[in-house]
């Protein structure tokens, strides 16, 4: 079940809602019992066994904090149950998700012909597992005190604003607000609108750049694509990508308000960037920082002896991070692209040296950064590596591609507003009117605190009326 889909937002939202705030507003334990139910049922709602894989990590999980809470003082015992929780957590995440990919390459290495069917991939597994780590982690780092009821691990792994596309949720961000949490009309307010933006996102703009990124890759694969209709598909991805999934992570955040929950930010206008590195600090947050805190932080960070170490922890890194958005070589690479570019940056300091740099050298740096970026998402949206460079060689004339063609011409006409306004609020432009409003005093204030829920519903009725209605409702990230 999506979020941007009718039966959520008509039946599964409003249900939940009346549920938790109606019949079991007076016992947290039965709002968090029911909320595990509701966040099952969802996960359930597309392939019902896969919520027995959820089970089993919920479970698995519970007893490991259980085991590390009570050996704390033990360090080899303790070490020992992290290693077997890890082992559990990622033989999990490899059978459903990878052994496919690695015996395909086994077979290919060395010229055999093992079959083991298909193995469907558990929505979303990719997020709850990492969240089922940081649970036993954040223990063990006494970071968050131990559950000792089962339904409240169920919960925080499986709660269902970010249980398929994140934000990954740190267990030590929520520990206190499993039993604690407040929720206020402030709150709940603030969530509605920013789910509605975030729908806004998916459902008007990204899912209108899925249609032009979908057919300009289609044309390239087929060999009759122009350079200015590959390079408006690559445009369109780039920010196809960006508003679908920093779209869902607004939802999330805005459902997670409603419930009283706060989640982390997800993104913070990566398309500003000015390095490579300041990229991946804007660009999902909370998977960037959970590798940091993690992988990188464990192997040693950035503090280490020699620049072999560095060079080894930012390998180690990325090379995960490729492999975790999934089992494919185009996914591999693209982490290792970016190893070796923000391996270059560090070494060459190149962010110390931007600093002190004028605005010349800082809007080349931005051209550098996001045509970099925009390379990075044609491999990373490609279907091989063979296509990967077929779209490449495309964008700079090669496979004796036109400068343009009627295809370039009919979806600039029809989609040319469409890139205006990605491009607007892909930088902080939404900011910089809140900051203005939010100064205003008086009768401008009062008019604002009656035009801006006009234009939220305003949205909203826009954004439903396309899903109503069955437009193109693609979502990126639901196999991660």
């Amino acid at each position: 079940m999506l979020f941007s889909s009718v039966i959520f937002i008509v039946v599964f939202l409003p249900l939940v809602l009346f549920f938790y705030y109606v019949a079991f507003r007076k016992s947290r334990k039965l709002q968090n019992a029911f909320l595990l139910i509701a966040s099952l049922g969802f996960y359930a709602w597309g392939e019902p066994w896969f919520v027995l894989i959820m089970m089993l990590s919920i479970v698995g999980n519970y007893f490991f904090g259980l085991l590390v809470d009570k050996h704390r003082n033990v360090r080899n015992k303790c070490r020992a149950i992290i290693s077997l929780m890890l082992i559990f957590n990622l033989t999990i995440i490899f059978i459903f998700k990878y052994l496919m990919f690695t015996i395909d390459n086994i077979n290919n290495l060395m010229g055999l012909n093992i079959e083991i069917g298909d193995i469907s991939l558990p929505i979303g597994i990719s997020f709850f597992t990492f969240q089922a780590i940081s649970y036993v982690i954040d223990i063990y780092r006494e970071k968050g005190e131990v559950q000792k009821n089962l339904l409240n691990v169920g919960l925080y792994i499986s709660f269902f604003p970010q249980l398929i596309a994140g934000p990954i949720v740190r267990y030590e961000t929520v520990s206190h607000q499993i039993m604690y949490r407040r929720e206020s009309f402030d709150d709940f307010s603030t969530g509605i609108c920013r789910f509605i933006i975030g729908m806004s996102k998916k459902v008007l703009l990204a899912n209108n750049f899925a249609i032009i990124a979908d057919k300009a890759f289609a044309n390239v694969d087929a060999g009759i694509s122009s350079v200015t209709f590959a390079w408006m598909g690559a445009i369109a991805y780039t920010l196809q990508i960006y508003f679908d999934f920093s779209g869902y992570s607004d939802m999330a955040i805005g459902l997670g308000k409603m419930f009283g929950f706060h989640f982390p930010e997800n993104f913070r206008y990566p398309y500003i960037s000015k390095s490579i590195s300041e990229f991946w600090r804007r660009w999902h947050i909370s998977l960037g920082t959970w590798f940091r805190d993690y992988v990188y932080f464990p192997l040693g960070g950035s503090r280490v002896s020699t620049k072999k170490r560095l060079i080894f922890n930012l390998f180690v890194v990325w090379a995960l991070t490729g492999l975790w958005h999934g089992a494919n070589w185009t996914f591999i690479v693209w982490g290792l692209l970016y190893f070796l570019l923000i391996s270059v940056e560090k070494l060459t300091a190149f962010e110390e040296k931007l600093r002190k740099s004028g605005k010349i050298f800082r809007g080349f740096a931005h051209i550098y950064t996001m045509l970099l970026v925009i390379l990075g998402w044609v491999l990373f949206r490609a279907d091989d590596i063979g296509c990967a460079m077929d779209y490449v060689s495309v964008l700079f004339g090669g496979c004796n591609a036109p400068l343009t063609d009627k295809f370039a011409i009919a979806f600039w006409q029809e989609n040319k507003f469409y890139f205006f306004f990605g491009i607007l609020f892909s930088m902080p432009v939404a900011t910089k009117i809140s900051e203005i409003l939010n100064k205003l005093e008086g009768t401008a204030k009062k008019a604002v605190t009656v035009i801006y829920p006009i234009v939220m519903l305003a949205a909203f009725i826009f954004a439903m009326s396309y899903l109503i209605k069955g437009a193109y409702n693609p979502f990126i990230y639901f196999n991660f």
